[in-house]
């Protein structure tokens, strides 16, 4: 296993512009490592340049300018060997609707090369839940059970590398834990670098190992998920008063909402304010406190206060 699964150096692409249009830069000199077996978050707005980073490591789309290694091999170099390397579930359902799931993953298999005595479409089947479905045209099958079967393609080689783009976006909660357990054990046990892109960040906050977050065409950060969320100081103590408060607690710092369950939410920055500060703010509003808990920064107020400073 190498240190890195994928490692982009200076990854540049310009699309021409139309003869009304500018010409577009789409990435602009992105460096990038992600780990060997780590589940990997890949985040940004619409626009950031996400989809043609991850069409340029599934070689679909020719790169500008910088180099792209994929489980060692250098996508220059050695073309062959990086792409099978590396699976993608993409987000469009592009599915030939005469097929059904078993003779695509067939096809799939042939194409990377999988001869027929290792090739395990029925396990693969099984494992995304569309074993009653191997026969059925994919034409006929819903939305999810589509979904569920483009999952499969990217695994028939069982490769190194998993990329989901925007995987769960518009799937019923069913599909989406039917997903992400087959996630999660594929990382347990095959040791299988996932990467991921989603619009959900709560999703990619649960999920994901390391995180990076591009914004323009650029990479404006990259951290483990927990130091991700340790860059905001934004903090939240919410008192529930022993009675109902009569005044509320009033400080320089300190943000304070009174509840609609009758808590009090007392809202500061860590590095201005200490707990003891809002502590004392509350005793000195004559209020008993029954109990107290504190709410941190999620993923979502990273991510917002990362691109808008942008």
């Amino acid at each position: 296993m190498t240190q890195n699964a994928i490692e982009i150096r200076g990854l540049q692409k310009t699309y021409r512009g139309g003869r009304h249009e500018p010409a577009k830069q789409a990435l602009k000199g992105v460096d990038l490592d992600i780990p060997a077996g780590s589940i990997f978050g890949l985040l940004g707005p619409n626009g950031a340049g996400k989809s043609t980073m991850i069409n340029i490591m599934a070689g679909l789309v020719t790169k500008t300018a910088g180099s792209v290694r994929i489980w060692g091999f250098d996508q220059d170099q050695n073309p062959r060997q990086a792409r099978a390397a590396i699976g993608v579930m993409p987000q469009e359902l592009n599915l030939d609707p005469f097929f059904t799931p078993r003779g695509a993953l067939e096809v799939q298999a042939g194409l990377y090369g999988v001869p027929k005595s290792q090739r395990r479409s029925d396990e693969i089947l099984e494992m995304v839940g569309l074993s009653d479905k191997a026969e059925a045209y994919a034409r006929t099958l819903s939305g999810g059970m589509r979904r569920r079967l483009l999952l499969a393609k990217a695994l028939v080689h069982f490769p190194q590398v998993l990329v989901l783009d925007e995987p769960t976006a518009g799937v019923d909660i069913e599909l989406r834990q039917m997903l992400w357990q087959n996630v999660r054990k594929l990382n347990r046990e095959r040791g299988m670098t996932i990467i991921l892109t989603t619009h959900y960040l709560e999703e990619a906050e649960e999920m994901c190992d390391e995180i990076a977050i591009v914004h323009q065409g650029q990479k404006i950060t990259q951290a483990a998920t927990s130091d991700l969320l340790g860059q905001i100081d934004a903090k939240t103590m919410v008192i529930d008063p022993a009675s109902p408060a009569k005044i509320l607690p009033q400080a320089d710092g300190i943000d304070v909402t009174l509840r609609d369950d009758g808590t009090i939410a007392l809202s500061y920055h860590a590095r201005q304010t200490s707990a003891e500060d809002v502590l004392r703010a509350v005793r000195d509003a004559g209020i008993t406190i029954r109990d107290v808990k504190t709410e941190q920064a999620d993923l979502e107020d990273v991510f917002l206060d990362l691109t808008r400073s942008r």
